[in-house]
C-alpha cells in the first residue's frame, strides 16, 4: 500500500487515545525529561578472587570485579558525584546448590562486597538483588520439587537473604521480580 492510500484509508476505531496537551499541567506532565548523574545507579558485577577484572563478554567494556576492585571503583564512581550502585554476583559454581544457601552466607561476595565498598565510599548508596538464581544449582529464583518452585519456602529464604544483605550495610534492598 502507498503512502496515500494509506492516508486515505478510514480507521474504524471508537476510541482514539492521545495524549491531552490542552492544560499547562498536562503539558507539564509529558514534556522531554533531563537526566543528570543524580538520577544514574552504576551496576557493578562482581566476582570472588583478588586484583580481578574479568571482561563480561556479552556486555563490551563491562567488568566483573573483585572484591578490591569494585571498591576501587565504587570509590572512583562515588568522586564523579554518581548516587548509588547496584551488585551483581557472579557466584561460584562449586557453592551453588539447590536451595541457594550461599545467599545467606553472611561472608557472601555480595556482603562482603557491601562492606568493602561502605569503608571506601560511605555516602555512596547501595543496592542488591534479593534473588536466588545466582546461588542456586539449577539457576531458578526458588526453591524447586521436581519442576515446581516451592513458593513458600522461597520466600523465608529470600526474607533471610534480604536480612542478611541489610545487615551487610546495603542501602536499598531490590525486591525479586
Amino acid at each position: 500500500m502507498d503512502a496515500k492510500t494509506a492516508l486515505a484509508r478510514k480507521l474504524d476505531l471508537t476510541h482514539r487515545p492521545r495524549r491531552n496537551r490542552r492544560t499547562d499541567w498536562s503539558r507539564r506532565l509529558v514534556r522531554e525529561n533531563v537526566v543528570t548523574i543524580n538520577d544514574l545507579i552504576w551496576p557493578i558485577f562482581v566476582v570472588d578472587g583478588e586484583k580481578t577484572q574479568v571482561p563480561v563478554a556479552s556486555m563490551p567494556g563491562v567488568f566483573r570485579y573483585s572484591v578490591d576492585e569494585a571498591a576501587k571503583a565504587v570509590a572512583h564512581a562515588a568522586s564523579l558525584g554518581i548516587p548509588a550502585i547496584a551488585l551483581f554476583p557472579y557466584t561460584d559454581p562449586d557453592l551453588r546448590d539447590p536451595t541457594g544457601s550461599e545467599a545467606l552466607n553472611d561472608q557472601n561476595l555480595v556482603c562482603r562486597a557491601c562492606r568493602a565498598i561502605r569503608e571506601v565510599a560511605p555516602d555512596i548508596g547501595i543496592v542488591t538483588d534479593v534473588a536466588l538464581d545466582p546461588y542456586t544449582s539449577h539457576g531458578h529464583d526458588g526453591v524447586m520439587e521436581g519442576e515446581h518452585i516451592l513458593n513458600d519456602e522461597t520466600v523465608h529464604i529470600l526474607v533471610e537473604q534480604a536480612l542478611n544483605q541489610a545487615r551487610a550495610c546495603a542501602d536499598v534492598i531490590a525486591p525479586p521480580t
